[in-house]
């Protein structure tokens, strides 16, 4: 696993190869207390557009797989935009 740098220790930002491993979670044997319901995650529209992205990655923790009204989500990309600019448009 990559060695993460100081300011992403303080920032918790996942690293690439962090955010691979989250993509290759199995919905179907995750183990579903390790999921955030995104009922639980409040998006911050005090925060700029970055740190809005970094704190709901903080509080989702895999943004790839999650909990929504009690199922398993399982979400990926077609590679046509990279999980950042997914991320603007679903959250502003």
């Amino acid at each position: 696993m990559e060695k993460r740098t100081e300011e992403q220790k303080r920032e918790c930002v996942l690293t690439l190869a962090e955010l691979k491993e989250k993509a290759a979670v199995d919905p179907l044997t995750v183990e579903r207390e390790s999921l955030v319901d995104v009922a639980d995650v409040t998006i911050r529209t005090d925060l700029d557009t970055r740190e809005r992205m970094l704190d709901y990655i903080r509080q989702i923790k895999n943004p790839y797989c999650y909990l929504s009204n009690g199922m398993v989500v399982k979400i990926s990309f077609a590679g046509k935009k990279s999980l950042q600019d997914c991320l603007k448009e679903s959250l502003f």
